[in-house]
């Protein structure tokens, strides 16, 4: 898309975004020929309007002769066009002051949620953290048989946290043979982290009999879900959205955007795809499944806990935000955050 553009086009697309978020009115022609700089005519300018709108880049609503930008044309500002100060963390912005100054390394417990309040009152959007993702351990692993190829699973953590989970197995076991399972996988693996016991089961599958290895693997697999619907996201702001111009003349969009929050599934899907990425990223709703809503974008960073990536943190805000302030929030954010929960 950016090879179609020359570099007149590129500057007017630029100065339509930058002018459309500072003023959040769509953006004429007169506009666009003083604030860009370019000496072009009127009928120029139009005409580039317009090769711009047939790319997908540009719209123009029914009650106006300006131009906004489509999710297509956030995007192609985003990647190419954006120039996000670097963060200087000897010189303190307000934005760094904050942030040292709220998140607390001695109260690791408040952390999560003084990130996600900060977020949201840095940005004026939501703030949004999920918690660290913890090792999956068990002190005591049983299978008791349910029926015909029903097995219950019960795990039992090391601080008494008991799960319980119904599987269904490739054939019927005993009850003496769920006996010896549960017997040699306490005897062999109670401790562990279900990602260690994993790493074993793959050196180990081939020495053990064919029932205990798929009853094992089975438990495995039930550990692993059991320990990802545990995990869960903090959310700071929804009511920020409000007060944004962009939803406030949509009641049926802010009650879906309020559903996403309350149930959390959606956001959960999306900051698990931001944790597996480097670094911070910028979703825009309309262009991708990723984020649910074409109204909103979103910026996040996973953050590290003694050097492992155990979480995501983010905004979420209407496509028409300061990307390069939302980017120096959440990147400040991140590393701070990583910073107050590590014990290195």
């Amino acid at each position: 898309m950016e090879n179609m553009l020359d570099d007149r086009a590129k500057t007017l697309l630029k100065t339509l975004v930058e002018r459309y978020i500072a003023d959040g009115q769509p953006v004429g022609s007169r506009t666009l020929s003083r604030a860009s700089g370019l000496d072009l005519s009127p009928a120029t300018i139009r005409n580039v309007m317009a090769d711009l709108e047939e790319l997908g880049l540009i719209a123009s609503p029914h009650t106006s002769a300006g131009r906004i930008p489509t999710p297509r044309g956030y995007r192609l500002f985003v990647d190419t066009m954006l120039t996000a100060r670097p963060l200087d963390f000897d010189t303190p912005s307000p934005e760094l002051a904050a942030v040292r100054e709220q998140l607390h390394p001695d109260q690791p417990q408040r952390v999560i949620a003084q990130a996600a309040s900060l977020l949201s009152n840095l940005s004026h959007f939501v703030g949004v953290v999920t918690a660290p993702r913890k090792a999956s351990v068990f002190h005591h692993i049983e299978f008791l048989r349910l029926g015909e190829r029903r097995v219950l699973v019960i795990i039992v953590a090391p601080d008494g946290d008991v799960q319980n989970r119904v599987i269904f197995t490739a054939r019927d076991y005993t009850q003496g043979e769920l006996v010896e399972a549960t017997n040699y996988l306490n005897q062999h693996y109670a401790g562990l982290a279900i990602e260690e016991v994993r790493e074993r089961l793959k050196h180990e599958i081939d020495a053990l009999r064919g029932e205990i290895a798929a009853l094992m693997q089975a438990a495995v697999q039930t550990g692993e879900e059991l320990a990802g619907s545990r995990e869960h996201v903090v959310v700071s702001g929804e009511r920020n959205l409000l007060d944004v111009q962009d939803f406030g003349h949509d009641m049926s969009s802010l009650r879906r955007l309020f559903d996403v929050f309350e149930q959390k599934t959606e956001l959960m899907r999306l900051l698990e795809v931001s944790s597996r990425a480097e670094g911070v990223r910028i979703y825009i709703g309309g262009e991708s499944r990723v984020v649910p809503f074409e109204e909103l974008s979103v910026v996040t960073a996973p953050y590290e806990v003694d050097g492992r990536v155990v979480g995501t943190l983010g905004v979420i805000g209407p496509q028409r935000m300061a990307y390069d302030r939302m980017i120096q929030i959440v990147d400040i954010t991140a590393r701070l955050m990583g910073n107050a929960l590590s014990t290195k």
